[in-house]
This record gives C-alpha cells, structure tokens and sequence, in this order.
C-alpha cells in the first residue's frame, strides 16, 4: 500500500529545511521525499493543500492518571487529545499512585495504552522505590520490561549517595536516566519565582539558583558516573552556563524546557489564576527569552508539553494551595506556534525541538521525514487563527492557562505509521 503526499509544506528538522514537496509512504514507512515532479503509480494519493508536513511530535514526560487518579486522564482520553495535537509519541511520566516502579506496573501501563490509544506510548519507570529516594528500582527487569527511561520526576533525589548508585548502575547497562533539576529544600512549597512581583503578591517563592544548583549536582554525580542524563525542564538564565560547560566537556547531557516556560512569565499569574501555578513556577521575561534562545541555538535539545491534568477540585483554591502543572498535549504546537510567527524559531528549529532530539535521545527512529523512518506525521495550517475554548478539549481535564487567548496554528490530520488518527 503507497500513500503519496502531494502539494505540501515539508519541514525536515534533519537538514534544517522548509520546502514544497512530496513525500512517499508505503506500510507505514517513508520511502521517499522530494521537490521535483511527484512518482506514479501511488494506491491513494492525499492533496495537502500547501500545509505544512511534518513528523510527528515525541512528547517526553506526559502524566496520565492511570492507575490511580483515572477521573484526571485515562489512556484514551490522552490519546484522542495527543492525535488532536499532533502528537504520535507520548513518553509517560511514573508518578501515578502507586508509581510506576515494578515490571508488573510497567506490564500493566503498557497493555492499557495497547488497549486504548492509537498514538505510540512509551513508558518511563520510576527510579527509586516509590518515588521515594531511598531505594532504587530494578532498573534492569524494568529495562527488559520496556521501559525507555528512569525518573522519579518532581520528586528530587535528596540522597546523594542513592543517586549516584543509580546513576552509576544505569550507565551500566546503557539506560536513560531524566532529572528535575531543582533544589528541593529551597523549592519546597514555593508557588512562584522570587523577585519584586512575588513579593507585591505575598506568595510563597523560590529563587531561580534552586535549579542552577540542582542541575550543579547533578552535573557533578555525571561526572562520576558517565550516566546518561536528560534535565527534563530547563527555565532559568542562571542555569544554562552550567548546561553548556557539562556539553562542552562531553558528558552525556541533554536538556528540555516546556512550552509553558517558552510562551508564558511570572506576570501572567498577576490575578492568582491557579491554571498558571506550574512546577516549577514561571519564570522572569528575561528567563523566558534566554530561555527560548537556548533552543534556538540547540542548546537547549527539547521542548516537551509536560501535560499534567489536573481536576477542578485541585485548581479552584486559593493559589498557594492549587495543585501544580497544566494540560498541553493539545495547545502545544499552536502555543509553539506563537514563538514561529514571533521569530523566535524557525518551523525547521521548532520540530528539531518537538520531535527529532527527542526521538534522538529516546533511541527512536521517528522526528525524521528521511528514508526508512516511521510515517508518523502531523499536517497542520500554520496561520489559522481560533479562540481556544477549554470546554473543547479532549483530556479529562480542562486545566490550560490559554483557555480564552488567541492562537495561531491548527492541526489538520495525524498519522501514526500512515494510518490516519485524527482528522
């Protein structure tokens, strides 16, 4: 079966391009690409109509609510969200209750996406028993079990001595290991960014050197280990000098940020709006825009949507007590878009960002519109315009800081291995 894709936008985060093309796709694989005059002999042949074409985002560090808080978000009701936003891969975070951290868990994680969702699901085990920083998983059943990378998420790693041990026996059999670069003792209970507009609000505050320092930490337990490490969000200007001394010095170090991070600032929670109440809290413009600069350059490898539902019940309190963090797999790339029509990024850099690198660091074949990689692809209108509405989302949760803005940027089709998903 060969499916051709005429008349389209392709952007090729790979070679950095943006060109009018076509491409080829034939039992869920590309077999070709090109600008020239599109091959014969196709069995179905879809006009794109100009729009752009491009792979599929790989969204690292998703939170979905099974088992245990499924009235958040259930595999199904994050997988018709993810087509809807041009997501074809979702790498799932571990913090559920209880915590990803055994084969059975990881068995049973991975049936239900089987069952339920029609985008790729990865799932991420916990590093430590629990969440809990006292005792490390069985990282190697867990490896064999499937699981693509280790993180206790939010919850820091306090026991230095643990961390390096699991740091240590992870570089020992080649796996992935995602850290949340914060200083947990100066970050605890801190709803915003310290500075003259948390104190005119009377909120509770953290400096932003809680995560340069713990991103020095963990710099140098991989320094000792030779672990493989990605910092799953990256915010603040004091941290990226650190980031680019530990590349510089070859270790095996990457970084993201998240969309909220990139599009958003300390200003926006101006009238206490709990939707805007995020861990870790937004930053300064200036962090913002250092912030934005670092993925323009690659410094910065990944940009995630660190969807986190959360109810109404958790978010209709006073802010300092709201729960953190807000839904994005479907706002993601319209939100991205707003950095594109900004010029901030190009479309080319944008999906180096949303795709590519983090298939790369995952050790996935997908990001590429190259010969031999899956046909997940997402084909969107990059300057339709539209009002967002939070009650149209498909996640059980509701919970986005741009309900009523304006955004640019409408996902037009997905496809996962050519098939059609949304659309």
């Amino acid at each position: 079966m060969k499916t051709l894709f005429t008349n389209a936008q392709l952007i090729d985060p790979e070679t950095q391009s943006e060109h009018n093309g076509w491409l080829l796709v034939e039992n869920g694989t590309i077999l070709a690409k090109g600008r020239e005059a599109a091959p014969q002999g196709a069995d179905e042949q879809r006009d794109c109509q100009g729009f752009c074409l491009a792979p599929g985002i790989v969204d690292i560090g998703v939170k979905i609510g099974e088992p245990g808080e499924r009235h958040k978000e259930s595999y199904a009701s994050a997988a018709r969200a993810a087509a809807a936003g041009g997501v074809t891969t979702m790498a799932i975070r571990p913090d559920t209750s209880p915590a990803i951290d055994t084969p059975e868990a990881l068995e049973f994680v991975k049936r239900r996406a089987n069952e339920d969702s029609a985008v790729n699901v990865l799932p991420l085990a916990a590093l430590t028993k629990g969440r809990e920083g006292r005792e490390m998983t069985e990282i190697g059943f867990l490896l064999d079990a499937g699981a693509v990378g280790f993180s206790d998420c939010d919850a820091v790693v306090t026991n230095t001595k643990v961390f390096q041990r699991a740091l240590t026996y992870a570089r020992s059999l080649g796996a992935l290991v995602i850290g949340h670069p914060q200083e947990p003792i100066l970050s605890q209970g801190a709803a915003v960014t310290s500075g003259k507009f948390a104190t005119l609000r009377g909120l509770p505050a953290v400096s932003p050197m809680a995560e340069r320092m713990g991103l020095d930490r963990d710099i140098a337990l991989l320094e000792m280990t030779g672990a493989r490490y990605h910092a799953d969000q990256i915010t603040t200007a004091r941290a990226l000098p650190a980031l680019t001394r530990a590349k510089r010095n070859g270790l095996d170090i990457t970084a993201g940020t998240s969309i909220h991070h990139l599009t958003l600032n300390e200003l926006d929670v101006a009238d206490y709006r709990s939707f805007f109440k995020l861990k870790p809290p937004l930053r300064s413009e200036d962090d913002r825009l250092a912030t934005l600069e670092a993925v323009a350059s690659g410094l910065i490898d990944t940009i995630s949507s660190m969807h986190t539902p959360q109810d109404e019940e958790s978010k209709r309190l006073p802010f300092e007590e709201a729960a953190s963090g807000a839904v994005a797999l479907e706002t993601l790339l319209p939100a991205a878009m707003r950095l594109v029509h900004a010029g901030g990024l190009t479309l080319a850099q944008l999906f180096r960002a949303l795709a590519l690198n983090p298939a790369k660091r995952l050790g996935l074949p997908a990001g590429r519109l190259s010969k031999g990689a899956p046909a997940d692809l997402v084909l969107f209108d990059p300057n339709k315009p539209f009002v967002l509405d939070r009650a149209t989302l498909l996640s059980k949760s509701k919970n986005t800081p741009f309900d009523g803005q304006r955004l640019q940027g409408k996902v037009m089709a997905t496809y996962v291995a050519g098939k059609k998903v949304f659309g």
